[in-house]
């Protein structure tokens, strides 16, 4: 699949937007990163590591209150007001030991030296990377040897209810496109990495509405960022027809959405 098709300062302004709602509407993103961190205590924690995509900073608080703890933490987020959320959160724990930075990047290019990283996370942050392929091979490189990466990103089942709704009413990319587990074994191994594991988990939260729906995708700054979207506002009508057609698949008088998340481990 060819990805480099991702309208990135959309990305970067739409997260910035969401910084004040993420964490009210973000359950599922939290859910994600407790996983993760379960993930990580297994593989061990320690020395200078990277919370790649930080947003709020859900997974850097977890990195801080590990039971064995990193001595660095590197809090990075590609919008600035998501980066000064994680920073007010972060500041008013008390006891954290690690000491924290804080750096506003892009994923697709880190200021960091070679085997500089003992270790690399990140919670639902690299499907809005362009290239994954070229941005594994870039970890891999700052990380030490034998140093972990471990990372979830959603699975191409994500929203397909959404996507089968708008594929009744046009053929534009409506909602965006995640690489899938065999792509990503293909990209770990390709940039040198060992021990590669995935774990698929599939969450499916229920909805009022579709309009309930698209709104929590807003608050979350997950916007369809496809370079080949809709430049317009799409209209009312093709709207409506849209919820219709998601609204065959309401029972017990709610909607379901399907989140297919993938838990990517690795060894550099």
């Amino acid at each position: 699949m060819n990805m480099a098709l991702l309208d990135k300062p959309r990305i970067r302004q739409s997260f910035a937007a969401a910084s004040a709602t993420y964490d009210q509407a973000a359950a599922l993103q939290r859910r994600s990163a407790i996983n993760l961190m379960r993930e990580a205590e297994q593989e061990g924690i320690r020395g200078t590591v990277l919370d790649l995509g930080c947003g709020t900073g859900n997974l850097a608080e977890l990195l801080l209150a590990a039971r064995h703890k990193p001595d660095t933490v590197i809090a990075l987020d590609i919008a600035a007001t998501m980066l000064e959320a994680a920073r007010c959160k972060l500041n008013r724990k008390d006891g954290l030991k690690p000491a924290l930075h804080y750096v506003c990047a892009d994923a697709e290019r880190l200021p960091f030296a070679d085997d500089s990283l003992d270790g690399i996370y990140s919670n639902l942050a690299l499907q809005w990377c362009d290239r994954l392929e070229h941005v594994l091979a870039d970890l891999k490189r700052m990380l030490k040897p034998g140093s972990p990466l471990l990372f979830s990103t959603f699975g191409p089942k994500t929203l397909q209810e959404l996507k089968s709704a708008w594929a009744e009413i046009d053929e534009l990319p409506h909602v965006n496109a995640f690489h899938g587990e065999e792509e990503l074994m293909r990209f770990l191994q390709a940039a040198g990495f060992s021990a590669c594991r995935i774990r698929q988990t599939l969450h499916m939260p229920r909805y009022a509405s579709v309009v309930e729906l698209m709104r929590e995708l807003k608050q979350i700054g997950a916007h369809n960022v496809h370079l080949a979207r809709p430049k317009n506002l799409t209209g009312k009508a093709k709207m409506q027809a849209m919820y219709r057609a998601y609204e065959r698949h309401r029972s017990e008088g709610t909607i379901p959405a399907t989140f297919e998340i993938l838990i990517v481990s690795a060894r550099a």
